[in-house]
């Protein structure tokens, strides 16, 4: 059966502006830290893979001490998970409140690939409650129901590495000829053709200069009536319109890999 598998950060909703930097800086502030991430800020940050990772990234020996963090390894991993808690619950509290809306194309792909027998997935590694309200949120609930959700630390490594494409494929029972990836980040992509599979990038806010060498279509968005997809590279010869539509996906699936 083919399956769509998404990424969610950046594929069903601009989560990353709109609200994953929003969260990191409200939960900075809750902790008492001295840390606002500027918009230049995040858009380096969002190259490491994992909320706790990013937050991590603070952790300089230099940044402990002034700020009387815990220095050893334990109280660091336990301080990082209770952030990311209070991280996650702001998150998805502006999911709820509608101000990540879907991108593009979502929805309506969506219910096409159902109606056409498609299998529905997500994979990503971010918290799973996170990913489940994005999901909720993107797709309606009934639709949303149908999805095999992989994310959270179910891996041991995150993006570029492709451990959460090879999970999905074996929790799904498919091979790498049967699943096309939505993505959005070059170590998305990365991650996705690690793992056999093909890929179809649709760029979000901080991704669009980054490198998506093995994607067999790279577009602006999938697609609405009114705010029309762009198709910035079709390596395998898929050439969609301005609504992207399965058959061009099921197009992507079938070509050559790049």
């Amino acid at each position: 059966m083919p399956t769509l598998i998404f990424d969610c950060d950046g594929v069903l909703a601009d989560t990353e502006r709109y609200g994953h930097l929003p969260a990191f800086n409200q939960t900075f502030e809750e902790v008492g830290l001295p840390v606002r991430w500027s918009d230049d800020d995040y858009r380096e940050k969002v190259l490491i893979g994992g909320g706790k990772e990013r937050m991590a990234s603070l952790l300089t020996p230099d940044f402990v001490a002034a700020n009387g963090l815990p220095s050893d390894e334990e109280g660091q991993r336990a301080m990082l998970a209770d952030w990311h808690r209070r991280k996650t619950a702001i998150y998805t509290a502006l999911v709820q409140s509608g101000a990540l809306p879907p991108r593009p194309g979502i929805r309506r792909i969506v219910t096409e690939a159902a109606a056409g027998g498609w299998g529905l997935a997500v994979a990503s590694t971010s918290a799973e409650p996170s990913v489940r309200a994005v999901l909720e949120h993107a797709a309606g609930p009934e639709l949303a129901a149908r999805f095999a959700v992989f994310a959270g630390d179910v891996v041991p490594h995150k993006k570029p590495a492709p451990d959460i494409y090879l999970l999905a494929l074996r929790e799904l029972g498919i091979g790498p000829d049967d699943g096309l990836v939505i993505e959005d980040s070059g170590n998305g992509v990365r991650a996705a053709v690690d793992a056999g599979l093909r890929t179809v990038v649709t760029v979000s806010a901080y991704t669009a200069e980054e490198d998506f060498t093995g994607a067999s279509l790279v577009v602006s968005s999938l697609g609405d009536p009114g705010e029309p997809a762009v198709a910035l590279a079709t390596p395998v010869g898929v050439h969609p319109g301005p609504l992207v539509a399965l058959t061009d996906l099921a197009a992507a699936l079938t070509a050559p890999r790049p």
